[in-house]
């Protein structure tokens, strides 16, 4: 049995209807296809699939209540990646004006350097071979795969504009964590497919802006927050960047240049288990962010890092009146965390 899934956006069908045999999702049966369909964990934890339903029925599989609340499922929201559809449906897509679609591509590159952030996270830069050009928006990610066929997501760190791919991968204790702090070189191919991701930068957005980084998460609010600078953004812009202790931080100098340079930025770096005496914030890094940034009104925050941070966050935020719409959050889940969400449900 198969059921037709209709897709609108702004009013008009996406494609030809879909069809979804019993027991698929529509993220998986949309993306199958070819659609586009906003995502990020395909695991019903960050709510970047959240559509509305039109018309028709569907059941969800288990999903976190930070990804969708009861009041966003009183308003007609689901999760396109938990929902297995039960009759014919039509649903729509969210946040219509601030969709971006690049052109999907299969890149072949090479890494032109490989060095050391900190302790646990390498920076990897790529340059493109063949497959581009490569456009993205600034807080996407790509899916990286290795000489040995070993593949996972990583956000893009650098700037649209700029030529060369960077990432920056920290050693989680997985095999392509470990292959690339033991084994990746100088020259290696590496294959990058994308773009992917909705917890981009709002270039229509003109009012403050909350950035939240934890560890490696700093990649794709790097990314964010450079672009809005390079683009004039005169908005008050508020970084926060948490590690644990000094050893983990890095980028410090870089960010203390730019907010030399641009008055409207506010750069924070947050320990939470400091090793000595600090001068510094201590403390979890959404704590301190939702603290030291009393007014939330016309914001919007770009969360990136650790799922239980970025979740925690996102709940801080929500709690003092800041929409979930305006909130852009992309959770690093390792493969080991995907796969216990998946069991769990």
């Amino acid at each position: 049995m198969a059921f037709s899934v209709t897709i609108r956006q702004s009013g008009e069908t996406i494609g030809d209807p879909l069809t979804v045999h019993m027991g698929d999702t529509l993220l998986a049966t949309a993306l199958a296809a070819g659609l586009p369909l906003p995502h990020s964990c395909q695991a019903g934890n960050c709510g970047s699939c959240k559509v509305r339903l039109v018309e028709g029925e569907v059941e969800m599989t288990p999903f976190s209540e930070y990804a969708l609340t009861d009041g966003e499922r009183e308003d007609g929201l689901i999760l396109a990646c938990r929902s297995v559809p039960w009759s014919d449906c039509e649903i729509a897509l969210l946040n219509e004006d601030e969709i971006v679609v690049h052109p999907q591509r299969d890149l072949t590159c090479t890494v032109a350097s490989i060095s050391n952030y900190t302790h646990d996270i390498k920076r990897v830069i790529l340059n493109i071979e063949a497959g581009g050009p490569f456009s993205f928006s600034a807080g996407q990610y790509a899916s990286l795969t290795f000489a040995n066929g070993l593949a996972r997501d990583y956000s893009m760190a650098n700037r649209p504009e700029e030529r060369r791919l960077e990432f920056h991968i920290r050693d989680t204790g997985g095999a392509v964590s470990r292959h690339v702090h033991d084994h990746l070189r100088p020259g290696d191919t590496v294959r990058v497919e994308g773009p992917i991701g909705t917890a981009h930068l709002r270039d229509n957005h003109d009012g403050p802006v909350l950035a939240i980084a934890g560890g490696s998460g700093l990649a794709p609010i790097k990314s964010i927050v450079e672009t809005a600078l390079a683009n004039g953004a005169t908005q008050p812009i508020h970084l926060f960047f948490g590690a644990r202790q000094e050893r983990d931080l890095y980028l410090q100098e870089q960010f203390r240049a730019l907010e030399r340079r641009h008055p409207n930025l506010r750069f924070t770096p947050v320990l939470s288990e400091p090793d000595g005496p600090t001068d510094r914030p201590v403390g979890y890094v959404g704590d301190v962010a939702t603290e030291q940034v009393a007014d939330l009104s016309d914001l919007r925050a770009y969360l990136a890092g650790p799922p239980v941070m970025v979740e925690s966050t996102t709940a801080l935020l929500t709690e003092r009146g800041l929409a979930a719409e305006r909130i852009h959050a992309d959770a690093f889940y390792t493969e080991a965390e995907k796969q216990a969400l998946e069991q769990a449900s």
